[in-house]
């Protein structure tokens, strides 16, 4: 078996540890980062089960909607976003540190305020005809409630508007027959689960299990407030030395720092995801599922897909520029690392939220197929070297708001079995 160890090269190292033994005991989280690669155990919460009559039964698994163990088997059922209604959110410590400063008077001017119209409304119809293609390819396709992202709301710790529903994979994990709902770690995406519920309520009744990860109440303390980032070098230092915008006050993940391979699953310290949210989905998900924590030399981690994206058994793709530290392990398990070619969308492409390697965030429809942006004709012919048939969609003003073809959709089924490919 793989045994990745919990590298500090993207980490708080031992200030984390530090803080966390604090809070759950030394020997515990001690116990935990010598474990983190390995295969633990934890305790299976009782599951009951309640109805009116006391009659009420589960669905055999056979039965159920929801099945996805990894990113390749075939692609039967998905969730895609909408970009109907986005807002741009607050300008807040952490949105600043998750964007570059390009950007950041953007924020400040139009935070709380709707995307350009015009570039919302062409996003909008690109994915519509992404779902056409997705439909023309035997993929079911739901799609989640549109609401108005503009309302501001208040907690008793903070008040923001929200952002949008366009990002599934940024909330939502399937881990078998089970969805995980992240708990999220930008206030303007406290209450983004409201869009996705009338979906997760129906596959709950169909025979999927449904969690709901324990949410933070993003208090300031989950917050650096003094987190000191004003340029891309800054970004370049303070991950070296494993810093992040996101404190250990509380758990929080986002989905998207989750990729799946079978038993194993991988995750980066980001800034969006802290060590308590990796421990609470590690020891959720103990003993039939592995997850591994490995980082990146990245200057901005915030989800993993645009970095480190594994497309197939034993093949990755790895982002040139986010060099993986722990590559070597994959490479001496027998896996084919691929370095994508440099992305060709131009400079003066607005890309609020993400990276140009967006062009890497691919979905597959199987081993042999696989979704890809149109206009990214460099990485569509490393496809076809590969042996896999490239399906070419636009979505370049979709991808302004924040992600590529994997950000946008959730894998709700895939046609496959949970296996082990690291033994």
């Amino acid at each position: 078996m793989l045994r990745v160890r919990c590298l500090r090269g993207g980490s708080r190292g031992a200030e984390a540890a530090h803080y966390i033994g604090s809070r759950v005991g030394a020997g515990v989280f001690t116990g935990w980062v010598q474990r983190t690669s390995q295969s633990t155990q934890a305790a299976t919460a009782s599951q009951n089960t309640c109805a009116a009559d006391d009659k009420a039964t589960s669905p055999a698994p056979k039965d159920c909607p929801v099945c996805s163990y990894n990113e390749w088997d075939p692609l039967e059922e998905v969730i895609v976003g909408r970009a109907e209604n986005a807002c741009v959110p607050p300008f807040s410590v952490e949105v600043k540190a998750n964007t570059y400063e390009k950007y950041w008077g953007f924020y400040q001017k139009f935070g709380g305020q709707s995307f350009p119209k015009d570039h919302l409304k062409k996003a909008i119809a690109e994915i519509e005809e992404m779902c056409n293609i997705l439909k023309g390819e035997g993929v079911i396709v739901k799609r989640p409630d549109p609401i108005d992202w503009s309302l501001k709301y208040k907690t008793p710790d903070f008040e923001s508007t929200g952002m949008y529903a366009a990002m599934p994979r940024d909330i939502l994990l399937v881990v078998g027959n089970e969805i995980i709902e992240a708990p999220m770690a930008w206030r303007a995406r406290f209450f983004e689960y409201r869009a996705y519920r009338r979906l997760i309520k129906d596959y709950f009744n169909s025979g999927a299990k449904w969690t709901t990860a324990p949410k933070p109440t993003m208090a300031d303390e989950l917050y650096d407030q003094n987190y000191p980032i004003h340029s891309v070098e800054d970004r370049h230092k303070l991950a070296a030395q494993g810093k992040f915008v996101t404190t250990e006050f509380e758990p929080c993940f986002d989905a998207a720092d989750f990729i799946r391979a079978g038993r194993d699953i991988f995750v980066q310290r980001s800034q969006v995801t802290n060590y308590m949210g990796i421990e609470w989905m590690r020891r959720h998900l103990a003993p039939d599922y592995r997850v591994h924590v490995i980082s990146f030399k990245d200057p901005n981690p915030m989800h993993i897909d645009a970095t480190f994206n594994i497309i197939g058994p034993g093949l990755v793709l790895s982002n040139p520029d986010r060099p993986c530290h722990q590559i070597e392990l994959f490479k001496k398990a027998g896996w084919t690392v691929v370095q994508p070619p440099v992305p060709l969308i131009p400079d003066d492409h607005p890309l609020w939220m993400s990276s140009k390697w967006l062009s890497m965030n691919v979905l597959m429809l199987d081993e042999k197929r696989v979704m890809v942006d149109a206009n990214e004709t460099s990485i569509q012919k490393m496809f076809e070297k590969l042996g896999i048939s490239t399906i070419k969609v636009n979505i370049r003003h979709a991808n302004s708001l924040g992600g590529g073809f994997h950000c946008w959709t959730c894998d709700i089924r895939r046609r496959g079995t949970l296996q082990s490919y690291f033994d």
